[in-house]
């Protein structure tokens, strides 16, 4: 009889250059597996933790994904882009207020932060964001040069903390340019700004006055549906002086984390643990010819695998690495240990006298069986809203 496909769940500390689908792609073709998913988009400008779920355990996704996140970023104060992040075309005259950033101090910038931008608060989406408008996505209705605008939605934003700031110029060509001649300013709690001054130097292969700007790096733990880009964005505005993102590296979502995380949200066992199921990816390029005759290049994903390991040796080592059906299972949502007498009603679809608030799973300890997902039936009662198979 053949052997079940295994189930569970893979973090892949993502590349940048790639988009999520070539990093579970990778995945598939690595593991065989036709049932491949993730927790929660990375755009390719982003790094870091991308949660992979494989077999049964892609049941769990749609959980995960409603669990809150912590980034590091950092953001580019003196100039916003048209896609509020570096890949998109420079707006210089977003920094042209009444102000300029050379005034900007970081206790302005904490305050603004204090104020505007810690707790409940509204945010307006990005245009060039994955959201629908009448079925289409709303970067593919801004690519096509219309007006996209986007309600306001709330979100939680539990921290966003200054890490550190420094001061420079850039030339103004392009979004993503290296900082010229920064002044460190490593944040402390009474520092309002930079110790030393910095002198505009002549930007090579430009005409134009270099543009002075400030690289916020900041930590931001922060519920689902909250745009990183967009906090940028607007704390550029609220500061007047424009403001966009220029690097994004995801550290946690929810329970799982990379171990370079530094939120503080996760424990210290469950910290030590993130190092054995983490697997770390690099691009590649790779030139092909399309249908059309063309010839394409673009990046792939390539999982950091033991280079003398393949086929079905690469296939068990990362199998070693992922977090079974049972830990993926009480990452993901609350769990309730049940009896096996239990299990047996839950896969006939019968309930069982439990008391849940909330979406939980269901799970017999001693054989590590991940049984259902249960919702609420009424006051004494929980019933199977997803019953998996027994293994």
């Amino acid at each position: 009889m053949a052997q079940p496909a295994p189930s569970g769940l893979i973090i892949i500390d993502k590349p940048q250059g790639v988009t999520s689908f070539d990093a579970v792609a990778a995945v598939r073709g690595a593991l065989h597996i036709k049932k491949v998913g993730h927790a929660g988009t990375l755009d390719p400008m982003a790094t870091g933790a991308l949660v992979i779920a494989f077999g049964h355990a892609t049941r769990l996704l749609n959980a995960i994904v409603e669990h809150d996140k912590t980034y590091e970023a950092t953001i580019r104060l003196g100039l916003g882009t048209t896609t509020d992040d570096a890949e998109g075309e420079l707006d210089v005259t977003s920094g042209e207020g009444a102000r300029t950033v050379t005034g900007v101090t970081q206790d302005e910038i904490r305050a603004a932060i204090a104020d505007h931008f810690t707790g409940d608060i509204e945010q307006v989406p990005n245009t060039f964001s994955a959201i629908k408008i009448n079925g289409k996505r709303a970067y593919d209705l801004a690519r096509e040069g219309k007006d996209v605008e986007l309600k306001a939605r709330p979100v939680h934003i539990s921290e966003f903390a200054v890490l550190a700031v420094r001061q420079g110029y850039v030339a103004g060509e392009r979004a993503g340019e290296l900082l010229r001649e920064a002044v460190d300013w490593h944040a402390t709690a009474d520092s309002s700004g930079p110790t030393t001054s910095a002198v505009p130097i002549a930007v090579a292969a430009s005409s134009a006055p270099p543009i002075p700007v400030l690289d916020v790096d900041v930590r931001v733990s922060c519920s689902s549906g909250t745009y990183i880009r967009a906090l940028a964005r607007d704390l550029g505005a609220e500061l007047g002086v424009g403001g966009h993102l220029i690097r994004l590296h995801r550290t946690r979502v929810g329970r799982f984390a990379l171990p370079d995380d530094t939120s503080g949200l996760i424990g210290d066992e469950a910290m030590a643990a993130t190092r054995d199921h983490t697997v770390t990816a690099h691009s590649e390029s790779k030139t092909f010819t399309n249908r059309d005759g063309e010839t394409v290049t673009r990046n792939k994903c390539v999982l950091d695998t033991p280079a003398e390991l393949s086929g079905e040796e690469r296939r068990e080592w990362l199998l070693g690495r992922a977090l079974t059906m049972e830990q993926a299972a009480r990452g993901a949502m609350p769990a309730l240990d049940i009896t096996p007498d239990e299990a047996a009603e839950l896969r006939f679809g019968r309930r069982i006298e439990r008391v849940i608030g909330e979406p939980t799973v269901a799970i017999v300890p001693q054989t590590h069986d991940v049984v259902a997902i249960l919702e609420r039936a009424n006051v004494h009662q929980a019933k199977p809203a997803t019953v998996f198979p027994a293994e």
